[in-house]
């Protein structure tokens, strides 16, 4: 995501992907939640399967929603503005998810 500052920027961002090794922050947001209304950030390996990702790190946080029951939930996948139809042994990278990616659900 590209920086607008007012002056010169001189200096290496704290959050820049090389300080991350193997692995990279992930922003999900749950689109018209009213529960959960921003997006979370995580840090999670860019090789973590995308089923491993809703399950151990998406999920328990969506869980906080008393409505939100994920054995019935169903979601169209977005990765920064783009649809993706994500299967459950895929990787984050293989999937596009880089580092500062904004994956968006919508509730189907």
């Amino acid at each position: 995501m590209a920086v607008r500052a007012i002056g010169e920027y001189k200096f290496p961002s704290s959050s820049r992907q090389e300080l991350y090794g193997d692995d990279q922050l992930v922003h999900v947001y749950w689109k018209h939640n009213m529960f959960i209304c921003a997006p979370s950030c995580f840090r999670v390996p860019k090789a973590m399967p995308w089923s491993a990702f809703l399950s151990e790190v998406v999920y328990p946080v969506w869980g906080q929603d008393p409505d939100f029951d994920p054995a019935t939930a169903q979601f169209a996948w977005e990765v920064d503005d783009a649809s993706i139809s994500p299967s459950g042994d895929q990787s984050l990278e293989s999937l596009g998810i880089g580092h500062k990616s904004l994956i968006v659900a919508n509730a189907a």
